[in-house]
């Protein structure tokens, strides 16, 4: 069959079959989220274009190459966004959160666009889940986010992560280290590629992030950053790595980490994998004490990560971690006749109320092309109303995986009768429990539904 077009590149579909991997991801992050104190912010997809120029760095690749930007039909310069933080910072300003009282921690669950090379690990539209602190200029602060991504990577069973660590200095103490790598990079500019030519002057700190063979073993021996940041600088990370020791997270200092955007100062993290080829990087952060000010705001010291979603289960799938699958069908219901399906449909509503996944047909399937679907899906118990039921008023509940039956009244009691016979089989057992259903169910159970008490 010819379709009219497909996904434009650098794009991906989730499909349903995938869906609950992506669910389960976020559920632990959120979760995490929630335990350290941090509530949800949503941005708009696009920004004025100044936001990133000024927040990202106009010398960066992101803004010189990657920005999806276009002019809207008022004349105004539009950019999708290529990342979280702007438009959080943005956020925090405009709508003077810090009135709520500091520290403000926030995160995010987005898709982000840049304009790049379509590979595994790297597309075009892609998502990023992110936290960010705005107000705290303690190192417990560093320690406390770079723990919160370290807990993430745990409860997902991540073994083949680990975290480096760097500090590149605050604006004050980069100047002598930014003259250093002017001179050094200078005796090798022949050697360096068109990009990091131009970063010389503007960035030079941008060449030592640069994937280019060539730019790659000349910055090998480059001067390190730690040998230049002043001594509140150090005395900061000094802090940080002795609140990581403190909690039992292991990194090592990697003094060539610099981060991509210009807006980092201080402490620079990035949790690095060797499972997953190139794109190794699956979350990356640090300070940018600096941004809010850039934005218009006061001095306001800030931190945050970000990682992205498809690297991780990317990492998750190398892997062989197995993600649970929680989309169950509880009971299929199967009709014959006109007034049993609509008994069926009456129930079946009923059934979704109380939190139990049910389903119907609603294809016009004959009753053994039911059976079969039931057994597709996956359901755990199913049963079929015909007009002899409708006449005794009882029908029959299978159990799929045993064969066993049990006869429950097709009146107000039959919710009551199935959740009594199959709350344990449901979901106690299983090795994801949905404690929302689990919850639901109890609360049915010992409430005084339809007038009775169910004690």
């Amino acid at each position: 069959m010819d379709i009219l077009t497909k996904k434009v590149k650098g794009t991906e579909d989730i499909l349903p079959k995938d869906s609950h991997k992506w669910q389960f991801v976020e559920r632990i992050m959120h979760e995490e989220a929630a335990v350290n104190g941090f509530k949800e912010i949503r941005t708009p997809v696009f920004e004025h274009t100044v936001l990133f120029n000024r927040s990202v760095g106009e010398a960066t690749d992101v803004v010189q190459k990657e920005m999806y930007t276009f002019d809207t039909k008022g004349g105004e310069s539009i950019t999708l966004r290529p990342e979280g933080t702007a438009g959080a910072a943005r956020a925090y300003l405009e709508h003077a959160i810090y009135n709520d009282g500091l520290p403000v921690k926030v995160f995010y669950q987005l898709t982000c666009y840049r304009y790049e090379k379509a590979q595994a690990g790297r597309q075009r539209e892609f998502h990023q889940f992110g936290m960010e602190t705005y107000g705290a200029s303690d190192a417990k602060a560093d320690a406390e986010i770079i723990c919160a991504a370290n807990n993430i990577f745990e409860r997902l069973g991540l073994e083949n992560i680990h975290l480096e660590l760097n500090s590149i200095g605050c604006k004050n103490c980069r100047g002598n280290y930014t003259s250093a790598l002017k001179e050094y990079f200078s005796d090798h500019i022949s050697d360096l590629c068109e990009t990091c030519v131009s970063r010389l002057e503007r960035n030079p700190m941008r060449i030592l992030d640069c994937k280019n063979e060539s730019c790659k073993k000349i910055a090998e021996e480059a001067p390190v950053v730690l040998d230049f940041i002043c001594d509140d600088c150090s005395e900061h990370f000094s802090k940080v790595k002795s609140f990581l020791n403190a909690s039992e997270v292991k990194y090592t200092v990697n003094p060539k980490i610099v981060r991509g955007l210009d807006y980092y100062t201080k402490t620079v993290f990035e949790f690095v994998t060797d499972t997953i080829g190139a794109q190794g990087t699956v979350c990356g952060g640090g300070r940018y004490d600096g941004l809010i000010e850039e934005l218009g705001g006061q001095p306001t010291p800030a931190l945050g990560f970000a990682m992205g979603i498809e690297r991780l289960l990317m990492v998750m799938d190398a892997e062989n971690i197995t993600i649970p699958d929680n989309d169950v069908t509880d009971l299929y219901i199967a009709a014959l006749g006109d007034d049993a399906e609509m008994k069926a449909f009456s129930l079946t509503q009923e059934l979704r109320k109380s939190s139990v996944a049910t389903e119907i047909d609603i294809v016009g399937r004959g009753l053994r092309a039911q059976m079969k679907y039931a057994n597709k899906i996956n359901a755990r118990f199913s049963m079929v109303i015909g007009e002899n039921d409708l006449e005794s008023g009882t029908v029959k509940v299978k159990n799929m995986s045993t064969g066993e039956c049990f006869d429950a009244p097709l009146d107000d009691k039959f919710i009551e009768t199935f959740v009594k016979n199959t709350f344990d089989t449901i979901r106690f057992g299983d090795s994801a429990i949905d404690e929302v259903l689990v919850k639901s169910i109890s609360g049915f159970l010992n409430s005084d539904k339809n007038g009775d008490n169910n004690e």
